[in-house]
């Protein structure tokens, strides 16, 4: 029976490592299988094994690597060379220390492959392997040569979704600084490098010209990416004293289809992973008095690739930089306390942990009335909403008010006539109580944060 889809199709591997539990072992490939399918790929088969570690040659063990070489119609075969790993239990048993017990046997017997365990027709061979870990150069190596197939990694899978969905000339360039971090230490097993190898000298001679060409190109990279972040530092401190909120969250949480309805704008709202990578800052609608701006940001997920996270600080700088962070948690997936402690961790990362934040269930409209009391009884501080509600949306607009009014003072304030042509920055920046005039100009009473008050006194006098 032929796949139903035009995607090419894709088997999943992945280990089960102590510490693991099934709940979040089947998280994590079903995390991997949408990401594999964002970047345009069937999910047709999945290969798991318990382990105590990751087989250091080839990931899996033995029988499972021979279950996943029969699905891709691979070999099979370790090549020579690679390690082949005993379990621990065997070696000692080989050594002479003790006998083999029978949980050991176990362990071993889990090396066999499992007839009828992520097996597909016949007629589905899946042409490329995705790997739930981060490869080194000699397993991704091994795995093709005994697969037959293309492998790819979780991280090379994510760096490729980020390639593909950059769109501004900042993220494309910090993508592809991740992406050749990512690709220079796997050239070696490359086949175009083996091809170029017809003698060592001159093998070696071509991999040492590609690296210099790597390096140049991070450094051009880098030094046009120092120019683009100089700009973004200066629109950012011209909006020191503006009132700030940021979007933070795990990946595909909601967090664009929340700004797009908090804010009116018309940014990229899709049902896939990595959908936004580029940072939208708008202002919240109907605007208000001051003007709060809304900054959404790129969102996360496990096992972030640290490359990517170095790479788009300047992006998670809105979230550092903010009066107020809106955690984002998908409150329809199992795994959203997992997915929140992501988003927390990153955040610890940048340094933002201890900016003020709300936390937002989204997609409140996907749970039952009692899981949603449930979530309130467990975090009676936090807001259960669906973007697509418009009274939800209204109710979140009004706490984020709220939130600044609490920080807002009163003041008065004397515009000259001679300088009535600047009264725009008032109404930027401050809410004007009441207004009256008198010989020495406009006299308003005024509400706004502190900095913003001080700014303007300082522009008009006292």
């Amino acid at each position: 029976m032929p796949s139903s889809s035009s995607f090419p199709p894709a088997v999943l591997v992945g280990v089960q490592l102590p510490g693991v539990s099934d709940i979040e072992h089947a998280a994590d490939l079903a995390e991997l299988g949408r990401l594999v399918h964002t970047l345009g790929y069937e999910v047709v088969a999945t290969v798991s094994q318990r382990r105590e570690s990751v087989a250091a040659g080839t990931v899996l063990g033995t029988g499972k690597l021979q279950e996943l070489a029969r699905l891709t119609g691979g070999s099979g075969n370790v090549p020579t060379g690679a390690p082949s790993r005993k379990s621990k239990a065997r070696e000692r048993w080989e050594a002479g220390e003790e006998e083999l017990s029978e949980e050991a046997a176990e362990e071993e017997a889990e090396e066999e492959p499992e007839e009828g365990e992520g097996m597909v027709p016949p007629t589905v061979t899946p042409r490329v392997v995705v790997v739930d870990h981060e490869l080194s150069p000699s397993q991704l190596s091994n795995l093709e040569r005994a697969t037959g197939a293309q492998v790819l990694d979780r991280t090379g899978v994510i760096v490729d979704i980020f390639h593909r969905h950059a769109r501004s000339r900042e993220a494309r360039m910090q993508v592809e600084i991740a992406r050749l971090n990512y690709l220079a230490p796997r050239m070696r097993e490359s086949t175009g490098s083996r091809e170029r190898q017809q003698g060592r000298g001159s093998g070696d001679s071509a991999m040492e010209l590609d690296r210099r060409k790597i390096r140049d190109r991070l450094a051009e990279l880098r030094e046009g990416l120092a120019a683009i972040q100089q700009d973004q530092e200066q629109r950012r401190y011209a909006r020191r004293d503006q009132l700030r909120v940021a979007l933070v969250g795990y990946t595909n949480a909601g967090k664009s289809s929340l700004m797009r309805a908090m804010t009116g704008s018309e940014v990229l709202v899709a049902d896939q992973l990595f959908a936004t990578l580029d940072t939208t800052v708008r202002a919240l609608q109907p605007e208000t008095r001051p003007r709060i701006l809304v900054s959404d940001t790129v969102g996360f997920i496990q096992k972030l690739p640290h490359d990517l996270v170095a790479s788009f600080r300047s992006t998670l700088d809105e979230a550092l930089e903010a009066s107020l962070l809106l955690y984002v948690v998908d409150a329809s997936d199992p795994t959203w306390e997992a997915q929140l402690e992501v988003t927390r961790s990153v955040l610890r990362e940048i340094g933002a942990e201890n900016v003020p934040s709300r936390l937002l269930f989204n997609k409140a409209d996907r749970l039952s009335p009692e899981a949603r009391e449930a979530l309130l009884q467990q975090h009676p501080e936090a807001i259960v909403l669906s973007a697509h509600s418009p009274e939800d949306v209204a109710a979140l607009r009004l706490k984020v008010m709220e939130f600044f009014e609490g920080s807002m003072t009163e003041a008065e304030l004397v515009i000259p006539y001679a300088r009535q042509g600047r009264i725009g920055e008032v109404y930027e920046n401050a809410r004007v109580l009441s207004e009256e005039f008198d010989e020495h100009g406009r006299k308003l009473k005024i509400r706004a944060l502190p900095a913003a008050i001080a700014k303007l006194t300082h522009a008009f006098g006292k």
